[in-house]
């Protein structure tokens, strides 16, 4: 077995594409749940609008990408007023139900054949969505990156990506050690109290859940620059639990939680994986099958992350009282 080979796969991973597509939902996520407390099960939704608007303007409409980013930006806010609106000044539970629902539809109408010619139907928007982007690619035609395994184009994404990350999260620390961060953890622990003391709380709850859904939008424009395809069948719920996984693995309400998270989480993932793949295969666990390896990888982990919420249910950096929410 090549350890080594292993452990290049796992921080690929780690360190790759899809990591920073999900620590940005995970960021946003950190927003609305995390800070403020709203029980969002539907982030999907936001990184679906985001990368399809990506794919819509450029693809569909042929127009520039960089048109196309403040597009699905808006798009974003638009959708979470639309789902904020009428749920905000209701019980969390309702703003929860409301969001999956939501992210399910979307995804049903994306695929849809009536909207085919617009959306793609179930192939998707297919073309050289992140042209533009690469185009800028600074890194030479040669590149090879020293044991990881990322390709050119990739390696630019993850660059940028990060750079993207690290700007966010601290555009993150700022707000949550203003006055409106103060308000939001207030209204996540008693919102009652913060009416009290004459603070509009729906407005703050809909500026979080604003909030945190561009965050959660710019993972899919990532998603579609990066992958140069736009799939509606990849944007199902279990991008949203994933997400909340990593939030809980890494600790709600803490800036590092979702970076941290999402780093692990991959980071477990591929080399839980790959270790098995390679067993298999030097015929350590003949009993197994190489099909075996992708359900077997997910049963591991995820009995790993219920050790994790039984004896520090507060993640890494978390801390116990940032879950203990309201609820009303």
């Amino acid at each position: 077995m090549d350890i080594g080979f292993v452990l290049a796969q796992s921080i690929t991973q780690a360190l790759g594409v899809t990591a920073i597509i999900y620590c940005l939902a995970a960021i946003g996520l950190n927003i609305q749940f995390g800070y403020t407390g709203l029980l969002n099960f539907g982030q999907v939704a936001f990184v679906t609008v985001g990368a399809y608007s990506i794919g819509v303007v450029v693809v569909t409409m042929g127009l520039s990408l960089w048109l196309a980013i403040p597009i699905a930006l808006l798009a974003s806010v638009i959708l979470a007023l639309i789902l904020g609106i009428p749920t905000l000044r209701l019980r969390a539970d309702y703003l929860a139900i409301v969001t999956i629902a939501a992210s399910e539809l979307l995804r049903l109408v994306v695929r849809s054949i009536a909207l085919r010619d617009i959306f793609g139907g179930v192939n998707g928007i297919n073309g050289k969505i992140g042209e533009q982007f690469h185009a800028l690619n600074p890194l030479p035609a040669e590149f090879v990156t020293p044991y990881l395994t990322f390709s050119r184009q990739d390696a630019w994404v993850v660059l940028v990506g990060w750079v993207i990350i690290a700007i966010i999260s601290f555009g993150v620390w700022l707000l949550v050690r203003s006055p409106w961060g103060r308000v939001v953890r207030g209204i996540r622990e008693d919102e009652y109290a913060v009416v009290s003391l004459g603070k509009n709380v729906f407005v703050y709850k809909m500026q979080a859940l604003i909030l945190g859904g561009m965050v959660g939008a710019m993972g899919g424009i990532i998603w579609a620059i990066a992958k140069q395809s736009v799939q509606p069948d990849t944007f199902v719920p279990d991008v949203t639990f994933f997400t909340y996984t990593i939030l809980l693995l890494g600790g709600a309400a803490r800036i590092f939680g979702p970076i941290v998270g999402a780093i692990l989480f991959w980071f477990l993932l591929a080399g839980v994986g790959e270790f098995l793949s390679q067993a298999i295969q030097a015929g350590w666990i003949d009993f197994l099958k190489p099909t075996d390896v992708g359900p077997i990888r997910f049963i591991l982990v995820g009995i790993g992350l219920m050790s994790l919420m039984i004896f520090r249910p507060q993640g890494i950096f978390g801390d116990k009282r940032e879950l203990a929410l309201d609820g009303r």
